[in-house]
């Protein structure tokens, strides 16, 4: 009776070892590790840390640093120019345009574009008329065909010597004033400019609107 006793206790703790090793094969994988799971990409050779850098990222992340900058750029240049202030470059006023034996009967126009003035020359004399209607301010075309100045605004028409004569510029063009450098050129001074008003005396024989041909 007491042998069977111990017999039947000595056999508990190896009923009990074979259960905890029946458990443990039991939550041990079998055959291929589920999809999704670190034992599965460990199986697969797959890093689980995240794919390593490629060169078509490296691309992308270049690509989005670019824009960034060029946003950048363009918002400090965009900034600078609101701020700073903005410079107009004007051609001179004073300028010399050559010897008055340069310049032929007629109204020569190869001054028109870089200091907006014709130079006129008539049989007594030599003077500058500043380009500029007297109606809005635009440049006349000068139509040597029809010996006379005609605005493309709104039809102002001047003849030769800038004196209006139709539509609707109240008065002849300016006049700059002119005079003879040392050398014999003629100087131009375009910041003093002679006006005729409309019923009043003409200026246009007074000393410096003319030089003497």
């Amino acid at each position: 009776m007491a042998g069977s006793a111990n017999e039947s206790v000595n056999t508990k703790p190896q009923t009990q070892e074979s259960t905890a090793a029946a458990g443990a094969e039991a939550t041990s994988y079998v055959g291929t590790p589920a999809v999704g799971t670190s034992k599965a990409a460990a199986a697969a050779g797959v890093a689980t840390t995240g794919p390593e850098p490629s060169g078509i990222n490296e691309k992308r992340r270049r690509l989005v640093w670019c824009a960034v900058a060029a946003f950048l750029t363009a918002w400090f240049i965009a900034f600078l120019r609101f701020f700073l202030p903005r410079t107009l470059f004007e051609p001179p006023t004073v300028f010399k345009i050559g010897y008055p034996s340069d310049y032929a009967l007629g109204v020569d126009t190869k001054w028109q574009q870089k200091y907006r003035i014709w130079v006129d020359r008539s049989p007594d004399r030599i003077f500058v008329i500043y380009a500029r209607c007297t109606h809005l301010g635009c440049t006349p075309d000068w139509k040597a065909s029809e010996n006379k100045f005609k605005c493309p605004c709104h039809g102002s028409g001047y003849d030769s010597e800038g004196i209006n004569f139709e539509g609707p510029a109240p008065r002849p063009m300016d006049r700059a004033h002119v005079e003879l450098a040392p050398d014999g050129q003629i100087i131009v001074d375009t910041s003093r400019l002679v006006s005729w008003p409309k019923g009043q005396p003409s200026r246009f024989s007074e000393p410096g609107v003319y030089l003497p041909a």
